[in-house]
């Protein structure tokens, strides 16, 4: 695994369980590292779809990537209040200066008031007919989906009340010393 470093400015690669990448974002710098989870802050970064589309990220961001879990999670502002939007994916790895992981389509939206939803079973269900995921995978998926829900309910890991807004300040930091 490539040494990382904090203060740095990595790209993430989003691929399908196909292999291909359909989703980059230019740049996100790297906060914190922890044994189990990487933490990095981004606002208004670019944003390269598979069809080539591009656009730029709205609100400041903090992202959870983790080596033993099936999501990533990322926190952000939306008119000064904190909103989460989750990813069903691959634990991470790192190559070619990239933190990549395959998305597997669920996602979990959580709101200010604590409430959630569940997004894109459709997706989901089609691109694990496609795409054939091993029932393995599948079981492994619908496990985190709710280890994920129950983080959220608690307020644990990203979703604990001052987390966000510690990390985007040490984002600011980094950011004002560049």
């Amino acid at each position: 695994m490539e040494e990382l470093q904090i203060g740095k400015c990595y790209q993430i690669h989003g691929y399908k369980h196909n292999h291909q990448i359909y989703k980059s974002w230019d740049e996100a710098i790297l906060l914190e590292i922890h044994d189990d989870y990487l933490i990095f802050g981004n606002d208004k970064t670019k944003v390269t779809e598979l069809d080539g589309r591009t656009w730029r990220t709205k609100q400041p961001a903090i992202l959870y990537f983790f080596r033993n879990h099936w999501y990533n999670i990322i926190g952000y502002y939306k008119k000064d209040k904190i909103y989460y939007y989750c990813n069903i994916a691959s634990p991470f790895v790192v190559e070619e200066g990239a933190i990549k992981f395959i998305d597997y389509d669920l996602d979990l939206k959580v709101f200010p008031d604590g409430s959630f939803k569940v997004l894109d079973y459709g997706e989901y269900n089609y691109h694990k007919k496609i795409m054939k995921y091993p029932k393995k995978i599948d079981t492994i998926l619908k496990y985190e989906l709710s280890n994920l829900i129950e983080n959220a309910k608690n307020k644990q890991m990203a979703f604990a009340t001052d987390a966000v807004e510690n990390y985007y300040q040490i984002y600011k930091n980094l950011k004002e010393k560049k």
